[in-house]
């Protein structure tokens, strides 16, 4: 049975598509995105977060570790040291949960027995499962075995993906997906390259290819300030989404600050330490821009 690295099942997701929904977060990224929301899922392996608030400071961590004669100190272990190995005596050591381990390898039969307890709430609201991540196509066939496994049990699909992937692997999971929610950051390709560490050309073919095959398409557009919110950037997205017969609508997703903690918590730096979040203000000019070119837009979903 197809297995898979999962970092987390969030229930009553309202954000993630239409309805109430599941999200299965699959670990692993290929975008560096500066603004990452997820940065727990960008490693394509285990990590652990430390939460320095909940610590007591009482070092059962480092009696668990069985490396932990060679990291220098005394009290609780970095999160970060070289002679980690990823074995989780630390995480399971701690009374708090302070520390925590970021992915657990999950059968498709574990995610489908999570996902279906909430059958009733998909049914009443038009909801279902998303997969997201991280990249969800990092892992094909595990997301591929995912989307049949869902749409066996009736349920209503849909993929979030950065659009970084292989063509063959998109199109092969497009007939068992609802709805694709597609990011697209920015149409210059060198400051895409800048901001996300790879270049725009592949996100954008792989989206017309899935615009000929496909008919569901959200185009999600991140809304950060001073990177990509300019008029111009913003109408180059809308022009070139509205080229789509696909597109049924844009999702604006206003830049916010919940990946900073995260990241601090991995022992991980943040270019973005000092950025505000849009006003209001920017994000309904924004809205207007999108507006202008025919498309439904909103904000958030």
């Amino acid at each position: 049975m197809e297995r898979g690295l999962v970092f987390n099942i969030q229930k009553f997701s309202v954000h993630d598509g239409p309805g109430i929904r599941t999200t299965v977060f699959l670990k692993g990224c290929p975008l560096r995105c500066a603004w990452c929301h997820n940065p727990e899922g960008r490693s394509p392996e285990r990590e652990i977060l430390f939460n320095e608030d909940r610590c007591l400071g009482c070092g059962q961590c480092r009696e668990a570790c069985p490396h932990a004669a060679q990291v220098p100190g005394r009290g609780p272990l970095p999160v970060r040291h070289d002679f980690c190995q990823l074995c989780g005596a630390c995480v399971a050591a701690c009374p708090t949960e302070a520390r925590q381990m970021a992915g657990r390898e999950r059968t498709v039969a574990e995610v489908m027995a999570e996902v279906v307890q909430d059958r009733v709430f998909y049914e009443d609201s038009g909801g279902g499962v998303t997969f997201s991540g991280g990249e969800p196509l990092m892992q094909p066939g595990f997301l591929k075995a995912l989307l049949e496994a869902s749409v066996a049990e009736g349920l209503h699909t849909a993929v979030d993906t950065c659009g970084y992937a292989g063509r063959e692997d998109l199109l092969a999971v497009a007939p068992w997906t609802g709805l694709f929610l597609f990011d697209v950051k920015l149409m210059d390709s060198e400051r895409h390259r800048r901001y996300t560490g790879v270049p725009n050309a592949t996100i954008l073919d792989n989206l017309r290819a899935l615009d000929r095959v496909h008919d569901r398409v959200w185009v999600r557009v991140p809304l950060i300030p001073g990177l990509n919110d300019q008029p111009g950037d913003l109408e180059a997205i809308a022009r070139f989404a509205a080229s789509l017969r696909a597109v049924r609508q844009v999702n604006l997703l206003p830049y916010h600050k919940s990946g900073l903690q995260k990241s601090r918590r991995l022992g991980q730096s943040t270019p973005l330490e000092g950025l505000a979040p849009p006003s209001p203000e920017q994000v309904a000019a924004a809205v207007d821009v999108f507006r202008a070119f025919g498309h439904a837009t909103f904000v958030g979903g």
